[in-house]
């Protein structure tokens, strides 16, 4: 370092800001931050400026302030634009008033996309001869295409339902609006429930719906949606039996491809402790006897024989418990170890293995009581996980290892199936309007009867007619939307643990 380098003093540093007494917090901030906004109004004050302005400042004539009351109230009414809509915060669809009862009619709407409808036809299309002028037997094609014929009544008793039948059908409204529940669907039943008489005292039909399932298309359509109307149709002019065979439902089910299920909006509804099912084709698709029939081939038409007679027994032609014995009679000499072969063939029906998942997960008890046959019955209660199991036993010869032809014991038919259903039901202490019954023949409408709802499941024309729902679809899994569980939460009942 040289001379004149340590001679030389050096800069003075900038003295630290600190705070004085003629500064005020804001200008000592604007002047001394080292970060300042790109734009700043010039209005813009601190709260030290309010507050020293306001020293000077009196207010002299204070304006009045309302006081804030909360919830708007009656005696404080928001103001509302007419739009419409309901502003109510309770109406009859939430709760009502202590001390009043609840009538709500729950509706539950299913495309049924497995069977759709012909363009201008009369009557499922697998079956010509159903014209306008042709008469109708009770009978059709088993599966999803048995739907009843469209002039046929929508009761089988003209006595105690004496209706019109209906007319012929126009064009499909579904193929118009669209395949599937569309908003013109709901509007048009909306429509059609309005019809009928309010119960007395009641002014006006109120109503809400949810969508319970969506197609696996792009547009994702509403399959099932479920319509809560308050309140339901006076029960003294049509009781709730009756407006479920009314002709008006029925006519909109065939316009618009829906099947309708009616249902009262009680508590046991959505709480289900019981299902009971029928085992052929409900549990699985076949008939057994017809299966054990075609394996005869000594006569050749015996097969034919045996579905003929089962065909018209579950379509209620034939009484049950004597058509049996004459379809066992015919399969004498059989040997007994058909059942064991047969068991690989069993096709149990689509959504049965998820919907018992679901409804043990639930802590529902179920049951199968089958007009077949009960080693049979029995082995596929096993393999799905079913609490009880009721069929028929034959007898089978001990020398030769044969049938007989003979049936031992009581026929489960229509009058057994009724009093195992009650007796289930009492020793596990289960009230029957938390009972479910599924089935699709005749000799299973007295135990959809006893139980607090009765499903026909892709059944006969004249089991559809007389239960108190009917399902035609796909999967058996769609059960579980007549308790009102959503999609999301029928994938997450159903899952494999």
């Amino acid at each position: 370092m040289s001379a004149d380098e340590a001679t030389t003093p050096s800069p003075l540093k900038p003295a630290r800001p600190s705070m004085t007494a003629a500064m005020r917090s804001s200008s000592f901030l604007n002047d001394h931050q080292q970060y300042r906004p790109p734009s700043k109004p010039d209005n813009h004050y601190g709260i030290d400026t309010v507050v020293e302005d306001l020293q000077a400042t009196s207010i002299t004539s204070p304006k009045q302030i309302s006081p804030f009351n909360g919830i708007p109230s009656p005696e404080n009414p928001p103001t509302i634009v007419e739009s419409g809509l309901s502003h109510e915060f309770t109406h009859p669809n939430c709760i009502q008033p202590p001390g009043l009862t609840t009538d709500r009619l729950i509706a539950t709407l299913f495309y049924k996309s497995t069977s759709p409808r012909v363009s201008n036809a009369v009557g499922p299309s697998s079956s010509p001869a159903h014209t306008a002028s042709s008469p109708v037997r009770a009978s059709s094609p088993t599966g999803a295409d048995a739907e009843i014929p469209s002039n046929l009544s929508p009761s089988s008793s003209f006595d105690t339902f004496p209706l019109e039948p209906p007319t012929n059908d126009t064009e499909p409204l579904d193929h118009i609006y669209g395949s599937y529940v569309s908003p013109m669907c709901i509007t048009s039943f909306l429509h059609l429930m309005s019809t009928f008489p309010l119960p007395r005292g009641s002014t006006n039909l109120t109503s809400a719906h949810r969508c319970l399932k969506l197609d696996a298309a792009p547009d994702h359509h509403p399959q099932v949606v479920e319509l809560t109307l308050a309140p339901a149709p006076s029960q003294d002019y049509l009781s709730l039996a009756d407006l479920r065979k009314h002709e008006l439902i029925y006519r909109f089910e065939r316009e618009w491809n829906i099947d309708v299920v009616l249902r009262s909006d009680t508590l046991w509804r959505r709480y289900p402790r019981l299902v009971v099912f029928d085992m052929d084709s409900t549990l699985i698709t076949q008939e057994v006897i017809d299966l054990l029939a075609a394996t005869i081939k000594d006569p050749p038409d015996l097969a034919a024989k045996v579905a003929d007679i089962t065909h018209r027994a579950m379509s209620g032609e034939l009484e049950f418990d004597g058509a049996f014995r004459a379809r066992v009679k015919l399969l004498t000499g059989l040997s007994a170890d058909i059942f064991n072969q047969l068991r690989p063939v069993l096709d149990v029906t689509n959504g049965v293995r998820p919907l018992l998942r679901a409804l043990k997960k639930i802590g529902v008890k179920t049951a199968v009581l089958s007009g077949g046959f009960l080693p049979l019955t029995s082995w596929l209660a096993g393999e799905l996980g079913i609490d009880y199991a009721h069929a028929n036993e034959v007898v089978i010869d001990e020398a030769t290892g044969r049938l007989t032809g003979e049936v031992k014991g009581r026929i489960v038919g229509k009058e057994r199936k009724q009093e195992l259903l009650l007796e289930i039901a009492k020793k596990e202490g289960i009230d029957l309007e938390q009972v479910v019954a599924v089935g699709d023949g005749a000799n299973d409408l007295l135990m959809m009867e006893s139980a607090g709802l009765g499903v026909a499941w892709n059944a006969k024309p004249m089991v559809q007619m007389e239960a108190s729902a009917r399902i035609n679809g796909e999967s058996l899994l769609d059960l579980l939307y007549l308790f009102g569980f959503t999609d999301e939460e029928v994938a997450i009942l159903s899952k494999e643990a």
